[in-house]
């Protein structure tokens, strides 16, 4: 399976930030917390550069809390400031208020110098497809700003928002790289649904999902599933549609079906909080 996709709205996205970014102070970026490098994007860097940077490991509720503690350590190292949060149910939205403050310290001395007292910090909201930028703008706003959806590709223009007398947000379209040259990466993203699925094999996928499962956290399939992890990754498959009742007429397991079952239940977290990469996978430790 090849892995691309790259609507023209995100070419149009990608010139909206180049043009804005002259107007922020920070740059806000969510990343995945279940794949916290394949899931930022490289022009993120390259535009942001000079800019204070905030990243935003969300989903953390889904992804292993060890490793999210890893990762928040891997980040910091580098330079970022960093929060760990769930933006549906607000857990870590407190800390973020305060954390902006800090990243913009250099920022707001300097306007205090010149006489500019209470000016807002401006930030632009990034990341990419599905990784829930207006849901952690509406949730950290406390109403309804930005649209939402479980889907890629929801946010088609900007939009600033004011959300206190300290700061406003200009919230920015998901925006892909055109190529990935890695098709991991590409795996991983199509793993969390920032791909349209459409595009996608999903039986391929999920046995590529089985594999990772079977190697990183064994036993979590034979828990959710009751299945044999011992057996061959089809075989795996097939044994889950089984469990699950899923079939064809007759009795001719659906592959299709059972495939699409276990992506969502990773995507969902009911496989249990997982994380595809690791911080000692990146030579740190």
């Amino acid at each position: 399976m090849n892995y691309q996709w790259y609507p023209g709205h995100m070419t149009k996205a990608r010139r909206m930030m180049e043009e804005n970014i002259k107007l922020i102070d920070l740059i806000i970026e969510l990343v995945d917390a279940r794949i916290p490098l394949s899931s930022r994007n490289p022009d993120v860097d390259k535009l942001g550069q000079n800019k204070a940077r905030l990243i935003l490991l969300n989903k953390a509720d889904l992804a292993d809390p060890r490793c999210n503690e890893e990762w928040k350590a891997y980040f910091k190292e580098k330079g970022y400031f960093v929060v760990a949060l769930n933006s549906r149910t607000r857990e870590g939205m407190k800390a973020i208020n305060s954390v902006v403050q800090d990243a913009c310290k250099e920022k707001i001395e300097r306007d205090r110098k010149r006489g500019i007292i209470n000016r807002p910090v401006r930030a632009m909201v990034v990341g990419i497809p599905n990784v829930g930028k207006s849901t952690f703008i509406n949730s950290f706003a406390g109403k309804a700003c930005a649209k939402t959806g479980n889907k890629p590709g929801v946010t088609k223009g900007k939009q600033w928002i004011c959300l206190n007398k300290n700061l406003e947000l200009l919230d920015t379209p998901g925006i892909l790289w055109p190529k990935f040259e890695d098709q991991d990466v590409g795996m991983k993203l199509a793993f969390i649904g920032s791909m349209n699925d459409e595009i996608l094999n999903i039986e391929e996928l999920s046995l590529l999902l089985i594999q990772r499962l079977k190697e990183n956290y064994k036993g979590i399939l034979e828990k959710r599933y009751n299945v044999n992890e011992e057996e061959e990754d089809f075989k795996v498959l097939e044994e889950v549609a089984r469990k699950r009742n899923c079939f064809k007429k007759g009795s001719e397991p659906d592959l299709q079906k059972a495939s699409a079952v276990i992506i969502d239940d990773f995507r969902n977290g009911r496989l249990g909080r997982i994380t595809l990469e690791r911080v000692k996978e990146q030579g740190v430790e």
